[in-house]
């Protein structure tokens, strides 16, 4: 059997010091390596009967000609299928540039009935003036031990109690064997938490995972309204057996303004004479976490009826204060006596509220004279017609 060697060339630069005597720093020192190599991360590795691995390798040249070499396996037991590939396909052959390296792979087929014992291979690359060899030891192993992976895209969202806070994340199933995993979440005190698949919308509270797949799912999370402001911890866990995994989230939480429109007593009702304006004291009530800004102002009633406000807008209502407007409700004047309902509005950068103010109306006595008055005249005709005819 031929003995394959390793070319290696270290070369130390002198070290010339003008008008000094000083010692030189090591770190100061250029080392030049030269030669051929055969390189892995991971020269032992464990593998699953029935099953295929693949491992990466690396052929590097350093400082040395091209040179075309040729690239076999040795040791690969009976029943067993080892391939070198490169750039996804079987290749024979590698020849890397000068201070370059050719990516490799070494793919193998292990038998399900394979005998659980390590196994030594070795990859070999031979051209005319350089051999080199890398030995990789093969582990046998019924089981590889389970295990989880969490990775989430963004571990950090940023909203107000309105907003949508759904985490991505991938789970990774790094054992041998196809998982299982149940899922869970612990959130503060009244947050809702589900999953989902990644790109649906049915609820899951597990997901199953191939061996060395990594599949995504999406955590939603639904704040109480009545939240405030601050960041609270969000733990999401996936655990399969034995096997657990965690990782850490963020939820920020801004301030949010919540308004409250309601009478000056508390009641949301009033009184209005049809054809005439009437004034209703409205109080504006911020109960949220953050200031209203630039609220707007707005109102409807039956048709043809007016609602304005002594103000358009209101400049700020700071977090649970209130401010208080006139509401000017015009009934039509041929409005009939009876309850009517009017709405009030309120909208402050998203925010918005309405409540409905139920305003009764009575005739104008003006209407109403009027009317005593044609009734009146109305009798005295027929009164006089009876006089009249009834002589006859």
């Amino acid at each position: 059997m031929r003995i394959s060697t390793i070319a290696m060339l270290v070369v130390f630069p002198t070290l010339v010091m003008a008008g000094s005597t000083m010692p030189v720093n090591a770190a100061e020192t250029k080392q030049d390596v030269k030669g051929l190599y055969l390189l892995t991360d991971y020269p032992a590795v464990s593998v699953r009967p029935g099953t295929t691995s693949t491992i990466s390798l690396r052929l590097q040249n350093y400082g040395l000609p091209p040179e075309n070499l040729a690239l076999s396996i040795d040791g690969a037991p009976a029943g067993w299928t080892a391939t070198l590939l490169g750039g996804g396909q079987p290749v024979a052959a590698a020849m890397p540039a000068t201070d370059q390296s050719v990516s490799l792979q070494l793919r193998l087929d292990v038998p399900a009935d394979a005998d659980i014992s390590s196994k030594t291979l070795t990859v070999k690359a031979e051209g005319q003036g350089n051999n080199v060899s890398l030995p990789i030891t093969v582990n046998l192993a019924k089981e590889l031990p389970a295990k989880l992976t969490l990775s989430p895209q963004l571990p950090a969202l940023r909203g107000t109690p309105k907003s949508s806070f759904d985490y991505t994340v991938g789970i990774k199933n790094d054992s041998g064997r196809n998982l299982t995993v149940s899922l869970a979440a612990t959130a503060p005190r009244n947050f809702e938490t589900s999953f989902t698949e990644s790109y649906g919308t049915q609820e899951l509270s597990s997901v199953p995972i191939d061996a060395g797949a990594t599949k995504d799912v999406k955590l939603k999370v639904r704040p109480p309204s009545s939240v405030d402001a601050g960041s609270f911890p969000i733990e999401m866990t996936a655990t399969s057996g034995d096997t657990t995994a965690k990782t850490q989230l963020t939820l920020e939480m801004v301030g949010q303004p919540r308004l409250t429109i309601a009478g000056s007593d508390g009641l949301v009702s009033a009184r209005a004479e049809a054809g005439k304006q009437s004034t209703v004291p409205v109080v504006i009530s911020n109960d949220g976490t953050a200031a209203a800004d630039n609220i707007e102002l707005s109102g409807s009633g039956p048709s043809g009826w007016k609602v304005e406000f002594d103000k358009k807008a209101i400049d700020r209502i700071a977090p649970n204060q209130t401010a208080e407007v006139n509401a000017l409700i015009t009934p039509t004047d041929k409005s009939l006596a009876g309850d009517y309902m009017a709405t009030i509005r309120a909208a402050s950068r998203g925010e918005t509220a309405s409540t409905q103010f139920r305003v009764t109306v009575a005739t104008s006595t003006t209407w109403g004279m009027v009317g005593f008055g044609v009734i009146a005249v109305a009798l005295l005709l027929m009164f006089g017609a009876v006089v009249r005819f009834g002589r006859r």
